[in-house]
Formats: C-alpha cells, structure tokens, sequence
C-alpha cells in the first residue's frame, strides 16, 4: 500500500479553558470553525500546544474526540497520543481511532530518555503493531523531551510500515533533515518550528512539505498562503508572508528581561524564558479569541513578556494587517481596539 500523503498546514490547537479550569469546548468549536473557515489543511488535537500534560485522561479522549466532531470532515485531524508511558500511548491511540481519527503524532517519550533503539521497538512500533489501521506522525523535539529518535531507526521503521507517513520535525538541525529526506526520499517531513518552515520547505535537500504550526492559531489563512506558496515553487509569494508573519513566528518562544529581590534585599538581573503554548494563548485572549488561562504549572508572563508579544502583534497589523483581519470579523471584534487598550492585557501577566 502506498505510504499517504501529508502535507501543508496544519495547526497545533490550543485547548482553550474556562475560568474555572476546565475545557471550554464551545471556544474549541469555534476556534476549529475559524481554522476550516480561514482554508486551514488539518488540526492537531491535544499536542504540546493544546497542554496535553495537564489534560486527565477522560479530558484528552473528549477533546480528541470533540475536535474531529467539530471538524465534520471539512478538515484533516491528527490526534496526539503520545505519551512517555507505552501502555498509555497505546491507550490514547485506541480511544482516537474509536472517535474516527487513525491519524496520530506521537512525540519522543520524555524524561525516562530512552535510547534511539528503545524508541524504536518498544514505542513506536508497539503502536504500529497494536494498530493496523492507524498512521503515525514521529515527532522529534528534544528540547522539550531529551532524547530523540535517530534518522537511521526513522528509515527502519518506515521501510517496515508504509503507515509511518511523516517526521514532525523541531529539533532545528537542518543537517539531520537532509539526512532525513536522503534516507527516506518518499516519507513527508513537516515543519515543527514555524521560524524554520520557510527554510526547510525551500531547500532542495530536505523539501519538507507543510508545518504543524503554533502561529496558525492566530493567523491561518497567511500561514497557509505561504505554505501553498512554496509548495507551488512561488518561491517571491512565500518569502513576502515569511517576512510579514516573522514577528508572529518569533513570539512562540519568548524571552524577557527581569529582576529578582532575595531575601536579603539584593537585586539579581535573571532572564525568563515563557515557552509554548502561554505567548499564543496570551495574545489569543488579548485579541478576544477563545483561549482562556493556562494550566499550572504554566502561568502567565511578566509585564515585560506581555509587552514584547504585544508589540509584535502591534507590529504584524501596522504593516500587513490583511493578517489579522479576520480574527476581527470571525470573533467580532476591533483589532486595533484590542492592541492598544492596557485593560485587555495588563490582567495577563502577573
């Protein structure tokens, strides 16, 4: 059977949450309508970015389940099962295919570091031999996981199932993508860093072929237009919407300046690094988008981080606010109301 294809954009959701904590699955909905409106490929449910460590089980399954519901066929969903844990990948990659999706990504198990071979046969391919129906999405971060699947046991695996049909590819090392595409020419490599897609799609020896991306929560339709431009070979179109979405693919992470006071009254200058998903989650809730608070342990930035992530969105719709537009008319709300009132993003730092 031969290996489907994968490719284009697809968006890594948030989970957007109440007040109270829990899931508000009526902001899911409408998030995913936004994406399915806006032309988006696929949406990934309960990955990194949709806090998949802080979801109980019964909340992982629901939410999987309700955002293939929601997505009614009028988009690809791929769902994350995956897990540090085998038996609980297994069971999470159950529940999706009983829900309707046989698409899954599953990410590098975390902490307990297994080596590349262990990754291999104890994880990967139990999946793929429990499961004859489902197609796997490898994900490789190790910043996040401190381990990583090798380009080698990848190529193992996908001579073995024509069902492994991409790598998710974060680890920024361009030398292991080519390597990647020249053991696997046919296997489709997806972008795991938006900052790094252009790159990666317009190189001739890695040719990834789409992103899973963060920024595609808040600007999908310019995501995918550059996406669609590069693979078309429309190599001007994409390289103007990279520039323009560059502040958006820079905030993913951000770093930002702070002081400490110790207990001895001492000052110490300290850099706070505020990871995925809280900077898109911020600027969702400050542009009036479903998203809610994080889950503990992830909070909220200082005033400092706030800003940097409010002035590239200040920045991204004083140039090119053909971007951000249809946040205003989707949602109902003034754009540049919301970048320049201090009310809707002083409350969301601490």
């Amino acid at each position: 059977m031969p290996r489907s294809e994968f490719k284009g954009s697809w968006t890594a959701l948030i989970t957007p949450f109440k007040e109270d904590g829990s899931v508000d699955f009526e902001g899911l909905e409408k998030n995913i309508l936004f994406q399915i409106d806006q032309g988006i490929t696929g949406v990934l449910a309960v990955g990194t970015t949709g806090e998949s460590p802080t979801l109980s089980t019964p909340e992982h399954i629901k939410v999987i389940a309700r955002a293939n519901e929601f997505a009614g066929g009028r988009c690809g969903v791929l769902a994350g099962t995956g897990s540090n844990c085998t038996d609980e990948a297994l069971a999470h990659t159950k529940h999706a295919l009983e829900s309707g999706v046989n698409k899954v990504l599953l990410v590098d198990c975390y902490y307990n570091g297994p080596s590349s071979l262990e990754l291999r046969d104890e994880y990967y391919k139990a999946v793929l031999d429990e499961y004859s129906d489902v197609e796997v999405v490898i994900y490789v971060i190790p910043g996040r996981t401190g381990t990583a699947i090798s380009t080698v046991d990848i190529a193992v695996l996908a001579g073995e199932y024509d069902r492994v049909i991409a790598i998710k590819e974060a680890t920024g090392d361009l030398q292991r993508m080519e390597d990647e595409r020249a053991l696997m020419p046919e296997i489709s490599i997806m972008s795991g860093d938006d900052d790094k897609t252009f790159e990666m799609m317009k190189k001739e020896t890695i040719r990834a072929q789409g992103v899973i991306s963060v920024v595609t929560n808040i600007a999908p339709k310019a995501v995918t237009r550059m996406v669609d431009a590069l693979l078309s070979d429309d190599r001007a179109a994409a390289e103007s919407l990279a520039k323009k979405l560059k502040p958006l693919f820079s905030i993913v992470t951000i770093k930002a300046k702070a002081e400490r006071t110790l207990p001895n009254g001492k000052k110490v200058a300290v850099e706070d690094r505020f990871r995925n998903p809280l900077a898109t989650k911020t600027v969702m809730e400050a542009l009036g988008m479903a998203s809610g608070p994080t889950r503990r342990p992830i909070g909220k930035m200082t005033p400092a981080g706030v800003e940097i992530a409010r002035s590239a969105v200040r920045e991204v719709y004083e140039n090119s606010p053909e971007i951000l537009e249809p946040i205003a008319s989707f949602y109902d709300v003034d754009i540049e109301e919301r970048i320049n009132d201090d009310g809707y993003w002083k409350p969301l730092s601490y």
